[in-house]
């Protein structure tokens, strides 16, 4: 990638049971670290539509009342990628989570938000804790 692009990405916090669905990415970007499914936005895309459809393709899971979390500015220096995160959540519809592109990722399942697996996709995470705090108190 180009590192005079910016890129948009969207992930979203899938709630069930007061807990989110995490994937260990794999073969890419952030290779072996855990976050919430996501992607990148397409062209002419809406978040929520953009959410539902990553959260689909990579887990195979449905989604509903999908709404805006945070934003986050994120830049991977060492790589030469900049990202303009946006944090979406939405609540779990139905299906079972699963491995549905396993050149992507290699383990999905469902976490407390008090106790998130290691490690996690940085600088996303560090950098949602900072513009978010509630949402890492709320269960501790």
């Amino acid at each position: 990638m180009d590192s005079s692009h910016v890129r948009v990405g969207v992930a979203c916090f899938v709630w069930k049971d007061g807990q989110i669905l995490m994937q260990q990415r794999y073969g890419a970007h952030g290779e072996g670290t855990w976050s919430v499914p996501g992607g990148h936005l397409e062209f002419g895309e809406g978040l929520e539509d953009c959410a539902s459809r990553e959260v689909l393709e990579e887990t195979g899971v449905q989604i509903n009342n999908v709404r805006f979390l945070a934003l986050t500015n994120d830049i991977f220096q060492e790589k030469g990628k900049h990202y303009i995160s946006i944090w979406m959540e939405a609540d779990w519809f139905s299906g079972e989570p699963q491995i549905t592109e396993p050149d992507k990722c290699k383990n999905v399942n469902w976490q407390s938000i008090s106790k998130l697996p290691s490690p996690l996709f940085e600088p996303c995470w560090d950098n949602l804790r900072k513009v978010k705090p509630e949402l890492f108190k709320q269960n501790d």
